[in-house]
């Protein structure tokens, strides 16, 4: 065992340095990220008692995104990649801090707290994919997202145990003459999660990254491959704007609190870990399609166990289902998008951050129009409907995204020949 942990070991070192230094400090967001997707929502659900708030803030969230996406190649012209991708994950520490230690939080508060992480967000994920792709090749990027992948849910098993735990054993506690609640718990969290914001800016310190060298980057008409892209990107975002907020939403109704909300998220998770890994590892680009379509045939099972059986077993199964789906489907995704912006940007002469920031567009349709349906669902039939029936339509209206891969991943390589 120690020697094929070596052997990987050494594997990893065989990958081009900038791309190192990237996965390092992607492993240590990966501990931002699950207080972000879930302890948030969690916590707003705890503070306001009221689903409609998650959702206002997903969509602050996610329009925060759209417009720092759009900032940030501006000001790509005049700043380093690196600092852009720092200060996204210096503001997420920062936003958290600020939300969490705010006495009495208002809708409007809720909004601009919720901008700002999304701002945060944008400038993370648009700088991550941008270096991403400059630092990889087709080659090695199912190994790149893999381990990724497999830091993230690796992340999404300990995290959210830990937390969960911290805070379940701190309300109530008296210590140093002071007598905790759940909500100075959530502070303590948040400025533990600060700290690590910090050593993932000094750990992308260690890098050299590079510039677009085209500054033009705003464009309307695209190529017809990227337009099936971008169309395979709002179906992407469709399912994005249920994950972030119903598993917190089903977990705290049918379930529990947040110590429940950990130790599900953890059930399936080492398996998944593995399983993400081996598959980057080895599978070659021809096998993102099957990947990709058997994520997606599991989160469909999911929801379906789900809406027959709205309870604490029916959720269970579906966040577990849920835990292998996320990662699966994005070691298949980012590759297949990459590989598309390889060519058509090759094929356009175009700047590629042009397709990240379209590629955004497409997500925040998606999200904003899976969001839209769940309210819709909740407030004119019931909430309880929505919990049970929309994430199945999603899930149905996801296997359309099986043979739009399929005919985007046939096209890219026919063209790149």
């Amino acid at each position: 065992m120690i020697a094929k942990l070596v052997f990987e070991y050494r594997y990893f070192l065989s990958m081009p340095h900038n791309m190192r230094v990237l996965l390092i400090t992607n492993m240590l967001y990966a501990l931002v990220l699950p207080v972000v997707e879930i302890f948030m929502a969690a916590y707003i659900m705890r503070y306001f008692a009221d689903t409609s708030y998650v959702a206002i803030f997903q969509v602050a969230m996610y329009t925060g995104i759209i417009i720092t996406s759009l900032a940030n190649g501006f000001l790509l012209k005049s700043f380093k990649v690196a600092t852009l991708y720092s200060f996204g994950i210096l503001l997420s520490g920062l936003s958290m801090v600020g939300m969490m230690f705010v006495k009495d939080i208002s809708l409007t508060g809720l909004v601009i707290s919720g901008t700002l992480i999304g701002a945060s967000s944008g400038f993370f994920w648009t700088n991550r994919y941008l270096m991403a792709l400059n630092t990889t090749s087709d080659e090695n990027r199912n190994y790149f997202f893999g381990l990724e992948s497999f830091f993230f849910t690796i992340s999404n098993i300990a995290i959210p145990l830990a937390i969960g735990a911290l805070l379940v054993s701190i309300d109530g506690k008296q210590l140093f003459g002071i007598v905790f609640n759940i909500y100075q718990g959530y502070r303590i969290v948040t400025l533990i999660v600060f700290a690590i914001t910090i050593l993932a800016c000094f750990s992308l310190a260690h890098g050299n990254f590079k510039n677009p060298e085209q500054k033009d980057f705003l464009y309307f008409r695209f190529d017809r491959l990227w337009n099936k892209q971008i169309l395979l990107a709002a179906l992407k975002g469709l399912v994005q704007g249920f994950l972030v907020t119903a598993p917190a939403m089903l977990i705290m109704r049918y379930v529990g609190k947040e110590g429940s909300l950990g130790l599900i998220q953890g059930i399936s998770g080492g398996l998944t870990a593995v399983l993400i890994y081996l598959l980057g590892r080895f599978a070659k680009p021809r096998h993102r399609i099957l990947i990709f379509g058997a994520g997606i045939t599991i989160f469909l099972i999911g929801t379906i166990v789900n809406g027959i059986e709205l309870s604490m077993i029916g959720v269970m199964v579906f966040v577990l289902c849920k835990v292998f789906f996320q990662p699966m489907h994005d070691l298949a995704y980012y590759p297949i998008m990459m590989k598309v912006i390889d060519v058509v940007s090759k094929h356009e002469n175009r700047n590629k951050y042009a397709y990240i920031l379209n590629h955004e567009f497409g997500l925040y349709a998606g999200r904003i129009m899976g969001l839209g349906l769940f309210i819709f669902l909740a407030f004119y039939i019931s909430e309880i409907f929505a919990l049970r029936y929309s994430l199945i339509i999603v899930a149905l209206i996801q296997l359309l995204s099986i043979l739009l891969a399929k005919n985007i991943m046939k096209q890219s390589y026919s063209e790149d020949k």
